[in-house]
């Protein structure tokens, strides 16, 4: 017992942390509606900053723990509502989760922006009181320390104060009210907006104070740790239905006790050590969201007002005269044309990488137009399919003799049939419930397929060797025959994209956006069409992994690992999500924004910035749903119709077109 206890107790000031999070993820559903991805990057920006001040600059855990947390934190709140969760309707859950996602990825990336690349160890306390080299006593042989004595009061204290808050107040009750329908509460002469902005500052509040608490904990400063922190918080608030207080405290600090147990017990050079302890909350996850009915409510809209809500608005291609649509098009085949003959031509080595990487790129990101855009599912493990087969390919390669070629096309089968098994997991999960799953299947591949050296030869990755090619001339790693070899599976991928959204299938998924009830009465079978586009996002998604890797002549885990899943979807959305040109947009034009980031100098923030871009780009997808570029290319063929055509500024179309937008 006395050992069951020994490893157990560490587990408590994880636990608690994690409980912190998990309450305050709860709050701020149960407040606002806003499952608030970025909970854990607002953790790690104030532990960066504590930290930063204590340990470059010389200032007190108090002082530090004043700015970083008392006063950024529910600054940061109060800006996310004021600036943009406050204009996304209710209904709209696809925006919120886009946003928050945004923010997740950006919010790290901009840090060393803004602050330059730190080297911080985080070891310094906001309780110089409770020292965490002390030990204060023993209880049943286990040293308790200040970490341990801080954690678990101001736990205790947080949960018994937003408990309280919820239920006892007239606040709580308001706040509940707001999430239902704010119009509603500011019809009954309720502050609605500032009671949302509150639950904001309050909630930000908790996220920079677990943040500051855990970094001590953690030692080793980086933001995968409090990736972590999230994923296992948000499993706690799963298992409480996004609903109850102190179930999602209580299951936070028994996955951080049972965490720690298992690692007690098991050997650390065992199968289940290394596979199921990472894996542990991710496990919560499914668990919760398969065998939780509540689960698959989460996301259906109470608003009684949301159906005045405006409709979406068009794309660029619906909107504009036929005229216009001639020149357009024309000018994208002569523009093609001038591309195709520049790669093989005048165009220099270093920029044709960047192109065929880019174009690489695009064909895992159309994955995400069939998904997201065409079937309104939003899915966060793409990058997970890609690279399920990059590896299957490369392993085949490396083992077999394959071709790498042939073998991409049994790792896209392979793709394809994790994604049959997950949209099988997933059939009677929406919105929210379908994200969490698809992200834990995702983190749960890190833990286990990614992270196992037999499969990717750890965090070196695979190299490709010219033999898996083939010996023919044309399959070497020369840059024109890869261009040759990107371009054509693009343009396959793009054909197959196109043919799915013109024929019957494109046609039901349109109608299952609307109405899912209604094309049901129809008489379509939703859960074979759910099941047909994931497949054939995994499958896209597999062959652009693999050409990545033939690209880059490297098959590393750290290519495709859970983050980069979210960036692909914050790339595609800043273009245009439900448009073709919008994935390849997005691919090219990573690859050369981050090629053009490479000639400022790294404190200006380097690579890093192109994610920032994107990320930012993203959050203004509540106002323009349809993608900033698609929006801009709207208003400039709007501008050219009304410059070149003056004589059909009366039609119907540019007047409707113009209201939408006013």
């Amino acid at each position: 017992m006395e050992h069951f206890f020994g490893f157990a107790f560490p587990g408590i000031p994880y636990g608690c942390s994690y409980a912190i999070v998990a309450v305050s993820l709860v709050l701020t559903y149960q407040a606002t509606g806003v499952f608030n991805f970025a909970f854990g990057a607002q953790a790690f920006a104030s532990a960066f900053v504590f930290t930063l001040l204590t340990q470059n600059h010389g200032w007190s855990g108090f002082a530090a723990f004043l700015v970083s947390v008392v006063v950024m934190g529910p600054a940061v709140g109060f800006a996310f509502d004021r600036l943009l969760f406050r204009h996304i309707p209710n209904s709209n859950g696809t925006a919120k989760l886009v946003c928050s996602l945004s923010l997740l990825v950006g919010i790290p990336s901009l840090l060393p922006v803004i602050f330059g690349q730190q080297k911080l160890d985080a070891t310094a306390t906001i309780f110089p009181f409770f020292n965490p080299n002390v030990v204060y006593f023993t209880l049943i042989g286990t040293p308790i320390n200040g970490i341990y004595l801080s954690t678990f009061s101001v736990t205790a204290v947080v949960l018994v104060a937003l408990t309280a808050l919820l239920r006892y107040t007239n606040l709580g009750l308001q706040m509940r009210g707001a999430v239902e329908s704010r119009r509603l509460v500011q019809l009954d002469g309720v502050n609605a907006n500032g009671v949302v902005a509150l639950a904001w500052v309050v909630s930000s509040f908790m996220a920079g104070l677990a943040g500051v608490l855990l970094a001590p904990v953690f030692g080793a400063f980086t933001a995968d740790n409090f990736a972590a922190l999230t994923v296992t918080a948000i499993a706690a608030a799963v298992c409480a239905l996004m609903r109850s207080l102190p179930i999602a405290a209580g299951v936070a600090v028994l996955i951080g006790v049972a965490t720690t147990t298992l690692q007690g017990y098991l050997s650390p050079n065992s199968i289940i050590y290394s596979a199921v302890v990472p894996a542990l909350p991710f496990l919560v996850i499914v668990g919760a969201l398969l065998f939780l009915p509540g689960m698959r409510a989460l996301e259906s809209s109470r608003d009684p007002l949301a159906t005045i809500d405006p409709p979406p608005p068009p794309t660029a291609a619906g909107a504009r005269a036929p005229k216009m649509d001639r020149i357009v098009r024309t000018s994208w085949w002569v523009l093609l044309a001038v591309f195709f003959a520049s790669m093989l031509t005048w165009i220099p080595v270093t920029w044709e990488s960047v192109f065929n990487y880019g174009m690489a790129l695009s064909t895992v990101l159309l994955s995400v137009t069939l998904i997201t855009g065409m079937a309104g599912q939003l899915s966060l493990c793409q990058g997970t399919f890609a690279g399920i087969s990059a590896f299957t390919a490369a392993q085949m390669a490396n083992h077999l003799g394959l071709n790498m070629l042939l073998g991409g096309l049994f790792g896209a089968a392979l793709a394809a049939v994790v994604a049959v098994v997950l949209a099988l997991l997933s059939l009677r999960l929406r919105g929210l419930g379908l994200a969490l799953m698809t992200l834990a299947a995702a983190l749960l591949f890190d833990s286990t397929f990614f992270s196992a050296v037999s499969i990717t030869a750890g965090v070196e990755g695979v190299s490709l060797q010219s033999k898996w090619l083939g010996t023919s001339a044309f399959f070497n790693f020369d840059g024109h025959a890869l261009f040759l070899l990107g371009i054509s599976v693009l343009a396959v991928c793009v054909f197959v994209v196109l043919l799915v959204r013109k024929g019957t299938v494109g046609r039901n998924l349109a109608a299952m956006r609307g109405s899912e009830t209604a094309v049901a009465g129809l008489g379509i079978n939703l859960s074979r069409q759910r099941i047909m586009v994931f497949a054939l996002s995994g499958a896209i998604a597999g062959l652009g992994g693999v050409l990545v890797t033939i690209q880059q002549q490297l098959a590393s885990p750290s290519d495709w690992n859970y983050q980069y899943s979210l960036v692909f979807v914050v790339l595609v959305v800043t273009t245009s999500v439900s448009t073709v040109e919008g994935a390849i947009q997005a691919g090219i034009g990573f690859a050369v924004i981050q090629q053009l980031l490479t000639y400022i100098p790294s404190r200006f923030g380097g690579p890093s910035l192109t994610i920032v871009l994107f990320a930012f780009g993203a959050l203004t997808y509540a106002a323009h749903p349809e993608g900033v570029l698609e929006y801009q290319k709207r208003r400039s063929t709007l501008y050219f119709e009304k410059l070149f055509f003056r004589q059909n500024e009366g039609k119907p179309s540019d007047v409707s077109t113009t209201g939408a937008h006013g």
